[in-house]
């Protein structure tokens, strides 16, 4: 059976040459020009593909929206982008793509990198309950429960967590890490990686002297093997009154924490 291929409408031109790049490959294509969340629950695609922008919102918000939705959290997904700056992949990255490429687009790097990110997150028993996760993380109230066990973090622990559960299966540098969790922080370095990861272990391990979720790739960095799910969370391309009211505080709280971060 063909794996199925589900690419979000956007520029014309581009959506034509991906479909058809795509297809030759030997992939199932489908364009969704409606409401892809929809659409992806129903058919449950191998990967989706976003272009930087599109009608319902940009790519990045759109990652975002995956990855709050419990259906399609694990589901792979490859950005592309408009401008492939440092700054902009690392974006994408924490929006929660598996990977991305900018501006031009080539058809056969297009393909390489679905190759790619399918072999390296291979999907074959996705959890559709949050009952059967490792891992269920609620990101609206900064809960994370460990085999239906709730399990305090720190607001940098839970930053961590959820980025690797965003990225299951891939490994990352400290380096990575640093850039992609910690930021702009002051006064960090590889080792507040490690301390971090440390600390995690000793929460979440059923025995943290022999990790099963949080693993070290020696002489690399760190994978997550935990399969995770997202709890549902308000719409936030939505503005109607219960959405609307609902996301302000988080924004708020967001925002407070990003002031706070070089106390974390």
């Amino acid at each position: 059976m063909r794996q199925f291929i589900l690419v979000v409408e956007g520029e014309v031109e581009l959506t034509q040459m991906v479909e058809r790049c795509l297809q030759s490959a030997g992939y199932e294509v489908g364009i969704s020009p409606g409401d892809v969340l929809l659409e992806a629950q129903k058919i449950r695609p191998s990967l989706i593909l976003v272009p930087a922008t599109h009608a319902d919102s940009n790519g990045l918000a759109f990652c975002q929206r995956i990855r709050g939705n419990p259906y399609l959290a694990a589901t792979p997904v490859v950005l592309l982008l408009d401008d492939a700056s440092e700054e902009h992949r690392v974006q994408a990255l924490e929006s929660g793509a598996d990977d991305c490429l900018g501006k031009p687009f080539n058809p056969r790097e297009i393909v390489a990198r679905v190759q790619a990110v399918l072999r390296r997150l291979p999907r074959t028993a996705l959890p559709a309950l949050s009952g059967e996760a490792d891992l269920v993380i609620d990101n609206w109230a900064m809960k994370l429960s460990v085999r239906g066990n709730e399990i305090p973090t720190t607001s940098l622990e839970f930053r961590l967590i959820d980025y690797l559960a965003r990225h299951q299966g891939q490994v990352f540098t400290r380096d990575l890490l640093l850039d992609a969790v910690w930021g702009d922080m002051q006064f960090v370095t590889p080792r507040s990686v490690d301390a971090c990861i440390r600390r995690i272990r000793e929460k979440i391990e059923p025995d943290r002297k022999k990790p099963t979720f949080l693993k070290t790739i020696r002489g690399v960095g760190y994978r997550l093997d935990a399969w995770a799910v997202w709890q549902s969370t308000p719409n936030e391309g939505c503005n109607c009154a219960a959405c609307v009211a609902a996301i302000q505080p988080v924004r708020a709280a967001q925002g407070s924490a990003r002031r706070k971060r070089s106390a974390v």
